[in-house]
């Protein structure tokens, strides 16, 4: 009895470290992805259109609110140290880029997604899309809230609200609605192969 007790819990432990560094391998790749994305761009007025926000929320619908979070934060951990894997480069004085606020947004809205994934009974097209939208207002709403602060009381830069929805709404959403769509049926086809 106790042989077989030990036996049990030995393998629950290997199952956990398994599942930990499973977990900590599959937030390294969308590390990895999110850092790929900015590079693919659509070059658009003020705050350019990249593949970011595509990888960031399925960051928080496969990985989870944690891990996807965590995997967002890493890669602006990576980018503050200096890497060059932001639209622009590298560095701290990355945090005086009023287009800053959109990384911010990235690790709130993974979280967020990943939240709502994870409460769902049965995952559908229309959760995950929920999800997403929900994740596209938070980036945008922090992204257009630090743009405007850091414009105009940082760097004296001053930048109206007409404008300021514009250019960091009006012009950038249509592209990311469209990766909003793309998000949910990848995690729908992706996500069973994950669990599995």
């Amino acid at each position: 009895m106790s042989g077989n007790y030990f036996a049990e819990a030995t393998a629950e432990k290997r199952g956990k470290r398994g599942g930990k560094a499973q977990e900590l391998v599959y937030c390294g790749i969308f590390t990895a992805l999110i850092a790929v994305g900015a590079f693919i761009k659509v070059p658009v007025p003020v705050v350019p259109f990249t593949l970011q926000f595509l990888f960031t929320m399925l960051a928080g619908l496969l990985l989870g609110s944690r891990m996807g979070a965590v995997s967002v934060a890493v890669y602006m951990l990576l980018g503050l140290a200096g890497l060059p894997i932001f639209t622009e480069g590298g560095g701290v004085w990355y945090v005086l880029k009023p287009s800053f606020g959109y990384i911010i947004g990235f690790c709130i809205g993974a979280y967020v997604t990943g939240k709502m994934a994870e409460k769902m009974r049965k995952p559908t097209i229309a959760g995950y899309l929920m999800a997403n939208f929900t994740g596209l207002f938070l980036v945008y709403g922090m992204g257009m809230l630090y743009y405007y602060i850091i414009s105009n009381y940082v760097i004296d830069v001053p930048i109206g609200v007409w404008p300021l929805f514009l250019y960091c709404f009006i012009l950038a959403v249509p592209g990311d609605i469209c990766l909003c769509i793309l998000a949910a049926f990848l995690a729908k086809r992706i996500r069973p192969v994950l669990r599995n």
